[in-house]
């Protein structure tokens, strides 16, 4: 039997080949994770708006304004109780974290107090930046039931209301930075939004 000879047109079938099955299969697992990462992504969202708003009975999630804001896009969840708005959970961001953008959801009252921040995503030094969690320090409980109108959200280093994190200035700085930025929207938006 004769030895066949490659050529130029068989390797580029043959890779042809091999990247159209390769790109069926990444499609298939595409389609296939989907829908589940974006009920997992809905599920931390409203773990998070249960945790910065007053106890609720609507789902906030459907509930939404969107609003571009300094590059990006803040949100804001309208939590309601008997039809009554109990209280706004703003998604916010800061890019001035010590490993860059950073998310939070703030709650707010219906009198403009903060209610409670969350944590939704960060690369904040483990041990360090981190510690604005809930979970790992008590540093966001300075911020609940204070009014951005009269409390200043930056650092007591940058002549503000906000004991700083220990060895993570930067990170408490971005944390102030975002909260600033999800007030100043929400004072910025009107009543009938909600």
């Amino acid at each position: 039997m004769a030895k066949k000879e490659s050529t130029f047109l068989n390797m580029l079938l043959t890779l042809f080949l091999v990247t159209l099955l390769a790109a069926g299969l990444l499609g298939s697992v595409y389609s296939l994770t989907k829908e589940p990462i974006r009920l997992a992504e809905l599920e931390r969202k409203n773990e998070a708006i249960r945790m910065v708003v007053p106890e609720f009975d609507n789902e906030p999630s459907l509930d939404v304004v969107k609003k571009y804001v300094d590059g990006d896009t803040l949100y804001f969840y309208t939590a309601r109780k008997d039809g009554d708005v109990v209280g706004i959970a703003v998604e916010t961001f800061t890019n001035e974290g010590f490993s860059g953008k950073f998310k939070l959801m703030v709650g707010f009252k219906p009198d403009n107090t903060i209610s409670d921040i969350a944590v939704i995503s960060h690369a904040e030094t483990p041990g360090l930046g981190d510690k604005m969690e809930q979970d790992k320090s008590e540093f966001s409980h300075q911020f609940r039931g204070k009014d951005p109108a009269t409390f200043k959200l930056s650092v007591k280093k940058d002549r503000g209301d906000v004991d700083a994190i220990t060895a993570s200035t930067i990170t408490s700085r971005a944390y102030c930075d975002a909260v600033q930025r999800a007030y100043d929207a929400l004072m910025n938006l009107s009543t009938s939004d909600f």
